[in-house]
């Protein structure tokens, strides 16, 4: 099988080691540079943590969706790290940023996919972990500096500025973030990812719905989380939608959490009519985890989309396959030829450190400072006071919520326009594109906000 389509992006060690602490830096007024200790631990999991997690899902046997019961958990249970910080996408910026770069639109639909899978790498390198519930209005943002090197999979394109003006070819770029829990009732996340220098945005927003069978959790996407959406400004603004599939938290019989796949899910491009079809195959038959995908890449009819299962492609749309396991390789072979293509390979990749704001320009309701307290007790095995501080502030949250209702007022998130969009595609509020903008800029400084939820 033939490998050179990402061998420089899969051999990109010495750029992206794995930490081995939470923090590189760690200065009041200096930009932290971290990964959790979540992403890279080791999966071993405490046998005695899970049997108490697992006595306490028994209770919720039946619940339709425990996520939006918001039950909440002991300290002990939860890894340090809130929420928002956690749950992105970005665990290897520089296949985002790659994106847009083929002159071709297979190069640029196979280029997405390259993206789609390296997004959960931190499932893949650690331990599937538990972070902080997020309270109403926090938020969260930071930076990711990334060498633009990843070569274009399926035709050439040079590495430019989405001006066209300047190369970016080999050059670090800058990538920024910034989220905000616009919801309680049901708990959702707005997202936006920008990079200006290349163009490319992604955003929507995040819900999960959850179910515990007995012997694990079923986790899809919940009703307003339609996906991720990413936009190419410097392709006639080609926008591309990828959807979740159902994914599956098992082994907590067996004393060690992991996290397996078996759905259906699609990324679709109305104006390249491109569309993926992707199928995470289930366990094999004596229970062992195969981690399996296979795809298609076809072209569609955005006026008439009907094809929902490989079989039901046509061969003569077909533009190529995909195959592989999502935890270790994946190939792609092009319609009428003969030989795999290697599309990524994860196994020499960790998630890419971010860059999180001063921690004296973080504001009150930003993610590590507002769950501060309960961090530094957590990690110091204060459990109980851990627990003392995380209720203090859900209590608060509550007493926030009934005043809003007593006074008739509506929650109003501040960096996003709507709390939710029934096209599952957030607006940034004037507040939103200042902050974004001055994420580019290195500049970190926000009022606090007039209002807080918690």
């Amino acid at each position: 099988m033939t490998s050179t389509p990402t061998q420089s992006l899969a051999n990109k060690d010495t750029a992206s080691p794995a930490p081995s602490s939470r923090s590189s830096v760690e200065t009041a007024d200096a930009p932290t540079s971290s990964v959790p200790t979540a992403y890279v631990s080791d999966k071993a999991d405490d046998s005695s943590k899970l049997r108490t997690f697992l006595s306490i899902l028994r209770k919720f046997i039946g619940v339709a969706d425990i996520a939006s019961v918001r039950f909440s958990l002991p300290a002990q249970l939860l890894e340090p790290i809130p929420n928002l910080e956690y749950w992105n996408y970005l665990d290897r910026p520089e296949t985002f940023i790659g994106i847009g770069d083929s002159e071709d639109a297979l190069g640029r639909m196979l280029a997405v996919l390259r993206f789609w899978f390296t997004k959960d790498l931190k499932y893949v390198k650690g331990k599937p972990c538990k972070p902080y519930n997020s309270a109403l209005g926090e938020f969260f943002r930071c930076n990711w500096e990334v060498e633009d090197s990843s070569p274009s999979v399926v035709g050439d394109g040079p590495k430019v500025s989405a001006t066209g003006e300047v190369s970016t070819e080999n050059r670090t770029v800058r990538v920024s973030y910034i989220t905000e829990q616009t919801s309680h009732h049901p708990p959702v996340s707005a997202f936006w990812v920008d990079c200006p220098v290349k163009g490319i945005s992604a955003y929507g927003f995040d819900q999960l719905s959850a179910k515990f069978t007995g012997t694990s959790v079923r986790v899809i996407p919940g009703a307003h989380n339609l996906g991720i959406f990413i936009n190419l400004q410097h392709r006639d603004n080609e926008e591309y939608r990828l959807t979740h599939p159902a994914a599956y938290l098992a082994g907590m019989l067996r004393g060690s959490l992991s996290i397996t796949v078996a759905d259906t899910c699609y990324v679709t491009c109305p104006k390249s009519r491109i569309k993926v079809i992707l199928h995470y195959l289930e366990e094999g038959w004596l229970g062992k985890t195969q981690n399996r995908v296979l795809g298609v890449v076809f072209n569609y009819d955005p006026e008439n989309d009907n094809k929902a299962k490989i079989k039901d492609v046509p061969e003569k749309d077909v533009l190529a396959r995909i195959e592989g396991c999502w935890q270790d390789k994946i190939y792609y072979t092009l319609k009428d030829a003969k030989d795999p293509q290697l599309l990524i390979d994860l196994n020499p990749l960790w998630p890419i450190p971010k860059v999180i704001p001063p921690e004296n320009q973080q504001l009150s309701n930003e993610s590590r400072r507002f769950w501060q307290g309960v961090t530094e007790a957590i990690l110091n095995k204060q459990y109980g006071q851990a627990t003392k501080v995380k209720q203090e502030l859900e209590e608060r949250q509550r007493e926030k919520a009934t005043a809003r209702k007593d006074q008739g007022s509506e929650w109003k998130p501040r960096f996003f326009t709507e709390a939710l969009m029934a096209n599952g595609k957030p607006n940034l509020s004037e507040e939103g594109q200042r902050a974004l903008k001055g994420l580019q800029e290195g500049v970190y400084h926000l009022e606090e906000s007039a209002v807080v939820g918690a």
